[in-house]
Formats: structure tokens, sequence, C-alpha cells
């Protein structure tokens, strides 16, 4: 310290403190001069503070500084006629599925179909064996005809009574009895003829036939099982492919931003063409349309059942599929569309940043409508032309200064950055 002290007074000119402190006193003859070690110690201290108070008022710190307004990416405000594109996820499925089941116990003696076909309605699919079905048939047939003749006889009994009974010769609870008898006979006559329907129908169960058009699926049964025994048998499925239709699940947040649109646009989403995505990304070529939305919304998901409806000519979709439906709402009115990643939200209200003519951020409320693909549609606190950040959000604040540089710009300084680097030589 004393060392740089003294270098420094040098410098400036003035004396060395240390020289001065290190002078000998002048010694008068004739005796030592009292407290002269204190006072050299004295004068050392001195000399030392001296030189600190040099060095701290040498070495003030510099101002900080100030540095530039941050760097954000900026887009300008657009105003086109953009349309309203909303898709929902949902999976296909078959307006009719036809369960062919056994209604009778029998064996199968045959199968009649080729599975994955398309059957036309009545077309024969099983035949089971018929011995059974005829032997009850031939026993009421025969139960009919005993009913019969018992029926016919009591009738002659009836009618060659009733003239005894009217002159007295015979009692009349003799006519009482066989006309009793005629309405035991027709009573037994109606049951004869229900057991012979019964064995009819029992017969014609055994030639099971398709009850519905469509494609059959996989038989569940091979010739020889025994079906029908406590429960009917599922024998195979019927699908129907043509129309196919899509079930899919809507939000209550959609659903209600469906409405929305309904309103301010005046049109009605039922009416508007749906396209169909498939799984491997390709369009149906068949539009279609929503025919039927469920009553309520499913508490458990929060969702709402909807149904649509399109064409499947040829039979290429099939049930259980899952696939996208897409609405195209042209709204026929330009709107604002902003990037989504430029929207901010802040318990429930969402803002934009503006740069302004200044070059200064300023933060705006504004009023999302629908959301188009990436981007939302802006109703309120936007008009074309004017500039919001997109990119550096983090850097804005509220009247605070920026540098604002588009997109192509940004790139233009990145490339121009990175020519301007020195390139590491190869070894």
């Amino acid at each position: 310290m004393v060392d740089f002290a003294a270098a420094l007074c040098q410098t400036r000119g003035e004396p060395d403190m240390r020289q001065l402190c290190s002078r000998k006193p002048a010694v008068r003859t004739g005796g030592r001069r009292p407290g002269g070690r204190r006072w050299r110690i004295g004068l050392r201290i001195a000399g030392a503070a001296v030189s600190i108070l040099v060095l701290v008022a040498g070495c003030q710190r510099a101002p900080p500084p100030v540095l530039p307004p941050p760097v954000v990416a900026v887009a300008p405000v657009v105003a086109t006629n953009v349309p309203i594109v909303l898709e929902y996820i949902g999976q296909l499925d078959s307006p009719q599925n036809v369960e062919v089941r056994a209604r009778v116990e029998a064996f199968v003696e045959k199968v009649l179909f080729t599975e994955g076909t398309v059957v036309a309605q009545g077309a024969p699919l099983f035949l089971l064996d018929t011995k059974p079905f005829l032997e009850r048939l031939e026993a009421a047939k025969g139960g009919l005809a005993e009913a019969r003749a018992a029926l016919n006889k009591y009738e002659k009994d009836v009618a060659r009574l009733r003239p005894l009974a009217e002159k007295r010769a015979i009692p009349q609870q003799d006519l009482d009895n066989a006309i009793a008898s005629v309405d035991l006979g027709k009573a037994n006559v109606q049951t004869a003829e229900a057991r012979l329907k019964s064995s009819e129908l029992d017969l014609s169960y055994c030639d099971v036939r398709a009850p519905a058009p469509g494609r059959i699926g996989i038989k569940e049964v091979s010739v020889g099982d025994l079906v029908g025994k406590g429960q009917p048998t599922l024998l195979a499925t019927i699908s129907q492919l043509d129309p196919i239709w899509f079930y899919g699940n809507i939000s209550d947040v959609d659903y209600l931003r469906g409405q929305k649109i309904e309103k301010e646009l005046g049109l009605r989403l039922d009416q508007l063409p749906l396209t169909l995505i498939l799984p491997d990304g390709s369009e149906h070529s068949e539009p279609g349309r929503w025919v039927l939305g469920d009553t309520a919304i499913d508490t458990s998901t929060g969702t709402l059942r909807a149904r649509a409806v399109f064409a499947n000519p040829g039979g290429v979709l099939r049930p259980g599929m899952f696939a996208r439906v897409r609405m195209s709402i042209d709204t026929k009115t330009p709107r604002i569309l902003i990037p989504q990643r430029a929207v901010q939200e802040l318990q429930g209200h969402a803002f934009v940043w503006v740069v302004s003519e200044e070059k200064k951020s300023v933060q705006r409320s504004v009023k999302v409508g629908p959301r188009v693909a990436s981007g939302w549609i802006i109703l309120e606190g936007l008009n074309a032309g004017e500039r919001i950040v997109v990119e550096g959000l983090q850097k804005v604040t509220q009247g605070g200064a920026v540098t604002p540089m588009t997109a192509a710009e940004l790139a233009q300084a990145a490339a121009a950055h990175a020519d301007a680097t020195p390139k590491a030589a190869t070894p």
C-alpha cells in the first residue's frame, strides 16, 4: 500500500510521505528530544491514512452501461377472409348390426354363406337338423284332426238332442251337457291349431336366413354344433355399411363455441357438409352431415355425443375404424387472424402485446373468437395494420422500449452473424 502511494505521489508531484516520515529530526545538542519515537510512529500512520484517501479518490466506479432495447419478433395484423375449420375425433359404426341367432335347439347341418361377403335380405345362411321338428309337426297335425273330429261329434249330439228336449222327451240337462261339449270341442280345436302353428314355426327356424341386407362377418358356429340350448346362440353378425355412421364426442366448450358461431354468422351447422378424414390421412370421397346430437352432456367426460352420416359405396369403410370429421365454415367477412402463440391469458382475460409507432410495447385486451388451425380469430381489440409481438413475450414490459423485427429480418440478421463469425480451422 505504502509503495503504491509513494508512486502515486511522485506522479502527481507531491512529496513522498514515506520520505517525510523517514527523516530524522534535528537533535539538539545537550540532550535527546523527549517522545521522538512516538512522534515518528504517528507520522507514519498519518501518511498511510493519506495514501488510502488518495487511492479511494482515484478508484471511483464508472457508471453502468445502458443496455439496448430487447429484440422481439413482430407480425402485422391483417384482416383476411379465412374459413373457420373445426375437427372432431370419433369412430365409425354401422347403422344396423344384426345378430343372427338360433331360435330353436338343434344341430347345425349346413353353412350356406361365405364369410365377409355381402348378403341380401332373406338369403339362406344356416340349415339346422329338421327331423325332430318334422315329427312334432306331424303330431300337431294329428292332434288337430282329433280335436276337429270330437267337435263334429259334439255338434251332432246337440242337433240330435235339441228336438227331444223341446218335446221334453229327455232331460234338459242332457242338452246342456251336449252344448258344453261343443264349446269344449271348439277350444280343443283352437289349442290344436296353435300347436300346429308352433310346430310349423319351429320347423321354419331350422332354415336360418338373413333378416337384413349387409356384409356378414365370421361364423360363430360350425357344422355339427348344438345351438339354441338354454339360450339363443349367436350364429353370425350382419352389418349394414352403406350408409355408415360416425360417432364423435364434442366438448362442452366446442358445443358452446358452435352455438356462438351459428348466432354470429346466421347459419345452421347441421346443414354444412362434413369431410371424413380416414386413419391414413386421406379424405373420404363422399360428404356427410350431422344428423343427431345427444340430449345431455356426459358428466364423466364433459362431452356431447353426436352422430354424422356418410355414404359408403362399395363398403370401403368398416365399423370400428377411428376417423375425424372436418367442418369448414366460410365467414364471407374479412376477419383478423393472429398466431395462437401471440395470445396470452390471465384470469380468464386474453391480451396481446402491441408495438406502437414509438417502438414501445403496450398490453392490449382482446376478445378471442373461434380457433382456426394454429391461430385465433380476434373479434375485438385489434385493428388491421398494427404490429403485435409473437416471440420474445417474456422480454416486454408495459411501456418499455423494444427493437421490433419481422421474421425475415431476424433470419437475415442471424445469417449475417453466422457469416461474420470466424469458423474454426479444420484439423
